[in-house]
């Protein structure tokens, strides 16, 4: 069953690639008493991925952090050394917004937003999501159709909140 609005968000792990390389961070410590915007998308460097969705979040940072968002981050099911680099060369590191790898999609399938598409080489890859996360409870969950980029764009999910 797909996450919903007012449903507390699971234990999850992810991984990112920090100085001294590999790092362990646990959804719960990064949302807890805070107010986090998560988006995820199907794959990085994917066209849709790079040319709008993190560019969106990008533009709209100021925007949410006028807002009181503590933080914005980013999932994706690559591995943390892609989500590390894609950070670095879509400028979203550089920006503040934390690209998190869901490896092994396990909390993308867990709150039930994988999907595949084997012609592409996509299996259990994250659907097109935007959620508003106050103290580990969502409060805005906004799910776009394949291939658009509307409401879980930073402009879509700032019109809502």
């Amino acid at each position: 069953m797909a996450i919903k609005q007012g449903d507390t968000l699971p234990d999850a792990i992810f991984t990112k690639i920090a100085a001294e390389g590999p790092e362990i961070v646990d959804l719960a410590n990064k949302t807890a008493g805070r107010k986090v915007v998560i988006f995820a998308v199907p794959g990085a460097f994917t066209p849709t991925c790079n040319s709008a969705h993190v560019p969106s979040f990008i533009r709209t940072k100021d925007q949410f952090d006028a807002k009181g968002v503590d933080e914005i981050i980013c999932i994706s099911v690559n591995d943390p050394h892609v989500m590390k680099t894609w950070g670095e060369t879509t400028g979203a590191t550089e920006a503040g917004i934390t690209m998190l790898a869901d490896a092994q999609s396990l909390f993308t399938t867990g709150i039930g937003m994988e999907f595949s598409a084997p012609p592409v080489g996509f299996f259990a890859r994250s659907k097109r999501y935007a959620m508003l996360v106050n103290d580990g409870v969502v409060t805005i969950l906004q799910e776009d159709a394949p291939g658009a980029c509307d409401v879980s764009a930073g402009e879509g999910l700032l019109a809502s909140m």
